[in-house]
């Protein structure tokens, strides 16, 4: 709700974060970057989450981020009390390492919305501070319920579906925050035989590991992390690897994909808007785009140039989302044929994908 100041104009109500780190320069970094934006107010800062407890109830947080490793009190017991009792949007900041990436995903099957990792020696502070601010953005948005005592360690898959026949058709798709609940349904309904898919969800070096793994465990399709040079093949799905673009390339009637370095494109890297175009280019008509949950415009100007060559795109509705962010600029800038609740989308891609043939 917006506030006036002493003139009398309102202004709108800034975002408060608490934050929660037993290193005082982690805390100090984390507090300096945040209040560059003017849209954000640190309120405090805890050392463990017993101090954590007691700053919730007196100063009422918007947004938490929240350490794995502390003294006392490991994040995720914390978090998990926390989201049973005093349920609020989490922030999870853990330290750039493959175990860190496992337990990021256990955080997120708790309810922590969004995980990023801490500045290092392949992710630099300015780096970290643009995704920091934009992730504490996003959980604000963010839809969260309590958490039973026993939280659910997977989502149910949506009910496995079936293709008549294998296409050559290209499946790309782009999320963000709540994504990685809404992946693990989608791609968890779909046949072996699916076509070809290539994803951009917004998650840090290592932590995209973890999730393509986990992801493999519970799929009939087979999913991996991303590596330069990887062909695009039916009943296989492609995870652009956490600070890297992945981009589509063609062959002849060949798909690969293309890992690589470079600036944040929309704020992002991997940016959804990298892939999109790529496969507008060199897919084009024998594409199918998907843009799920997640803040901001990233995937909008690319799912409208794919539109325009020829593909067909989806993009989750509102209803659904954690953060109807993404899809709504999708939509906005003319990209999106089709606005579909969640558990619509695994059918409707594998209809589009059929409608598209087998041609290249």
């Amino acid at each position: 709700m917006p506030l006036s100041n002493p003139q009398g104009t309102s202004v709108p109500r800034r975002i408060k974060v608490l934050l929660v780190d037993d290193s005082a320069i982690v805390r100090k970094v984390l507090s300096q970057e945040l209040a560059k934006d003017p849209e954000i107010e640190v309120v405090g800062a805890a050392p463990d989450p017993f101090v954590a407890r007691d700053m919730i109830l007196a100063l009422k947080p918007d947004v938490i981020t929240l350490d794995i490793e502390m003294p006392r009190m490991d994040g995720l017991t914390f978090l998990k009390r926390l989201m049973r009792f005093y349920p609020m949007p989490v922030v999870i900041v853990s330290s750039l390492t493959p175990r860190g990436g496992d337990v990021a995903l256990e955080a997120i099957d708790l309810g922590a919305v969004e995980v990023m990792c801490k500045p290092g020696a392949s992710y630099a502070v300015g780096d970290m501070a643009v995704e920091l601010r934009d992730k504490v953005k996003a959980a604000a948005q963010a839809r969260v319920m309590a958490r039973g005592a026993v939280p659910q360690a997977t989502v149910p898959p949506l009910g496995r579906l079936s293709l008549l026949r294998t296409t050559h058709s290209v499946v790309a798709i782009g999320a963000s925050t709540g994504g990685t609940q809404a992946l693990q349904s989608l791609l968890s309904s779909l046949p072996a035989n699916s076509p070809g898919i290539v994803i951009v969800q917004h998650m840090p070096e290592h932590f995209t590991r973890s999730f393509a793994d986990r992801l493999d465990s519970l799929c009939a399709i087979n999913v991996k992390e991303a590596q330069d040079g990887d062909s695009v093949l039916p009943g296989l799905a492609l995870i652009a690897p956490g600070n890297y673009h992945m981009e589509l390339d063609r062959s002849g009637a060949v798909y690969k994909v293309r890992v690589t370095a470079g600036p944040l494109v929309s704020r992002h890297r991997p940016s959804v808007n990298v892939l999109f175009k790529s496969v507008a280019k060199y897919a084009g008509r024998n594409a199918v785009g998907a843009i799920l949950t997640g803040m901001g415009s990233d995937g909008a100007e690319g799912m409208a140039e794919m539109r325009k060559n020829g593909a067909a795109t989806i993009a989750q509705d509102e209803a659904t989302c954690v953060v109807f962010g993404m899809p709504k600029e999708a939509i906005a800038a003319g990209g999106v044929d089709h606005i579909l609740p969640l558990d619509a989308i695994p059918a409707k891609i594998l209809e589009l994908a059929s409608a598209k043939g087998t041609g290249t």
